[in-house]
């Protein structure tokens, strides 16, 4: 895999890596509390922490491949002109709850900084664990402002593809 595949995909390999992280995780905790009778007392922390990553960081890449569930069966059935006109009211809609989302983001990062906030048991400092919520909605912002353009913008017309 080349380098420019890696840098586009990075939100991708970070999920990846924060999968993994979850997964031995979770098994060594699985294995040092029933086997050896001594739980990881920071594991439940580690593991919130991949969660939120996972969901931010593979919600960005479901953005730019597309890969979220839709049930179109009435979309495609829409004249191509009304289905235009819908494509740019999702985008908008999609992308006001985004910016939302990312404001409430560092709202939170903000009041994090302000009562300097730690994890309860490895004390870091939340603004790190937290600061994925703004970037994954720019990731987000970016991905789908991206699978947009590649669709509806860049891509040539196809002659069968006339307007209704």
């Amino acid at each position: 895999m080349n380098k420019n595949k890696i840098l586009c995909n990075l939100d991708l390999v970070l999920a990846g890596i924060a999968f993994t992280v979850l997964v031995a995780v979770t098994f060594g905790g699985v294995i040092f509390r029933y086997a050896l009778s001594s739980p990881i007392i920071w594991a439940e922390e580690v593991q919130l922490w991949c969660f939120l990553w996972i969901t931010f960081l593979g919600a960005g890449a479901a953005f730019r491949y597309g890969s979220h569930v839709a049930v179109e069966i009435v979309f495609d059935i829409l004249p191509k002109k009304v289905q235009k006109v819908l494509t740019v009211i999702n985008y908008l809609i999609v992308m006001g709850i985004l910016a939302y989302l990312m404001i409430l983001g560092f709202d939170l990062l903000a009041l994090m900084v302000k009562i300097g906030k730690t994890t309860a048991i490895l004390r870091i400092p939340m603004t790190i664990v937290n600061g994925i919520i703004p970037a994954g909605c720019v990731i987000m912002m970016i991905s789908t402002t991206w699978d947009h353009y590649v669709r509806y913008i860049k891509r040539p017309q196809d002659p069968e593809q006339k307007e209704d």
